[in-house]
């Protein structure tokens, strides 16, 4: 064999093959990587579905970004807001902020099912899981019976081991020096 190249490793169809893709960490810049994600498939004309599970409201700059893409982009794109107008942590959790998410997983689980997209962004799923609100087993299972072309993306810290196992890439973002721990806090255009 010698420098012969063994092309049956190669998948002929890996450019429309889709893939699971984490980006987890205590760093920032998860949520920023899947949008950038998102506006290259758009360009690419994909259809994408965006679920924002724990996070609602309208203070966001990249809500407001996707509001003025063109008509020709914006008809690729759904986002879906799966949480109240609040940061949840496990001692504020509401019935409120379950029925929320659940809400929205019912609807990322549909969209996946009926394979209506070609990337689905499911951004603070991992908080989602790690409070408690979509079942693990339930969210591995969906994620291995996805369509083959479809591409999910997860986003958010603690990332759950079951969930990096069956992921094709894994990001682990970690802080090594943010401006927050000198007492600066979030700033419009930049976190939100």
């Amino acid at each position: 064999m010698g420098n012969e190249y063994n092309n049956n490793l190669i998948n002929p169809n890996w450019a429309k093959h889709g893939y699971i893709q984490v980006y987890t960490g205590n760093g920032k810049g998860k949520t920023t990587a899947s949008l950038g994600l998102a506006m290259r498939a758009l360009g690419r004309s994909w259809k994408v579905l965006i679920i924002m599970f724990t996070k609602g409201g309208n203070d966001y700059g990249e809500l407001n970004s996707f509001r003025n893409l063109s008509e020709e982009i914006s008809e690729n794109l759904t986002i879906i807001q799966a949480g109240l107008d609040r940061i949840v942590y496990n001692n504020n959790k509401t019935e409120m902020d379950a029925s929320e998410i659940k809400k929205g997983w019912e609807l990322a689980k549909k969209a996946i099912k009926n394979d209506e997209y070609n990337l689905i962004i499911l951004d603070e799923a991992n908080i989602a899981l790690d409070l408690g609100f979509i079942d693990l087993s339930e969210m591995v299972e969906v994620l291995k019976n996805k369509p083959q072309e479809m591409e999910i993306v997860l986003t958010g810290r603690n990332a759950k081991p079951e969930i990096v196992e069956i992921a094709h890439l894994v990001s682990e973002i970690n802080p090594v020096k943010h401006y927050w721990d000198t007492g600066v806090v979030a700033r419009k255009g930049i976190e939100y």
